[in-house]
């Protein structure tokens, strides 16, 4: 039986729906003498901001019980750097490359970084990192930026603002750390995203009970890993109630078992994340598995499961 594992995010045709995430897989050149690189879905960039930025001081991991925390604060060169000496390797793979892209301060650079990334055809698509909770008010040491994602308005006025500026298939990546995330869905569907990814991190604390201070320098940071699937999955299953766009969903995926299930609560497609920084094969590995589990249960297209939960 030929299995087809075809996925479409707006404009992007990916030969299997199978991503790594961003933040966990650098600018794809760390791992290039690991895996086959050709045979992932897609590659979504390390966030990029218009500057260089340090990002947060150290510690800036801990690790936790099925999971872990981080608080790397966005560091990344900055869109010049990016343009001149990452994205060549890049252009090389063959297979679609998703720019993750956020601002540090003011929304608008959102703007500019997604024209400069307009005019660039081997950058498919932009994902709008509108949900990092990991980055701190430079004027208020004691206090968190807020995030446009946790508000529906803003989220509606910088997708539109995006959407004016570019072509190309836009996802937006959206916080777990909210009342209801549907809500905020149907806005960056309304304002033109193509496709919305979801969950970025939540937000958490871990403390070392010896010397009674925070595991990280930032104090909080974004709790990733197999802890937060079944929320994840939950709110990928109400979000895919509510939009008509293509979900992808994030958070906790290990095995094939993990993203199938994702893809039954409604995905199209799934981004590998934390499991990287375990395995560097991991997503592969699950991109066989997918192909033996459809196999198996004799389907031929992963489309026939997506959203098939029985309730």
């Amino acid at each position: 039986m030929k299995i087809d594992l075809e996925t479409k995010i707006g404009k992007i045709n990916l030969k299997n729906p199978i991503m790594v995430a961003s933040g966990t897989f650098g600018y794809a050149e760390e791992f290039k003498d690991f895996i086959d690189l050709k045979g992932l879905g897609a590659i979504i960039t390390k966030t990029i901001t218009l500057k260089p930025r340090q990002g947060n001081p150290p510690p800036r991991t801990c690790q936790t019980y099925m999971g872990m925390l981080n608080a790397i604060g966005l560091e990344n060169p900055g869109i010049d750097v990016f343009i001149e000496k990452k994205l060549p390797l890049c252009k090389n793979i063959g297979i679609p490359i998703i720019a993750s892209i956020a601002s540090e301060e003011n929304p608008e650079e959102f703007i500019s970084l997604s024209r400069r990334l307009d005019k660039i055809k081997e950058i498919a698509g932009l994902e709008l990192n509108i949900s990092c909770p990991n980055v701190r008010d430079k004027k208020n040491k004691t206090g968190r930026l807020g995030l446009i994602s946790q508000d529906p308005k803003a989220t509606y006025e910088l997708v539109k603002m995006v959407r004016k500026v570019t072509n190309k298939t836009i996802i937006t990546k959206l916080s777990p750390n909210v009342t209801d995330i549907t809500d905020i869905a149907k806005a960056a569907e309304e304002a033109g995203s193509d496709a919305v990814s979801l969950v970025n991190t939540f937000l958490g604390l871990a403390i070392d009970i010896d010397t009674r201070q925070p595991k990280l320098g930032n104090i909080t940071g974004g709790l990733s890993g197999p802890a937060i699937k079944p929320i994840a999955v939950r709110m990928v299953w109400e979000v895919s109630r509510f939009v008509n766009i293509p979900i992808i969903g994030i958070g906790g995926i290990m095995t094939k078992g993990d993203a199938l299930e994702y893809i039954i609560a409604g995905a199209t497609a799934v981004q590998v994340g934390t499991a990287n920084f375990i395995n560097p094969d991991a997503a592969i590995t699950i991109i066989e598995g997918l192909t033996k589990y459809l196999k198996k249960n004799k389907i031929s297209n992963i489309k026939n499961i997506r959203g098939s939960l029985i309730i």
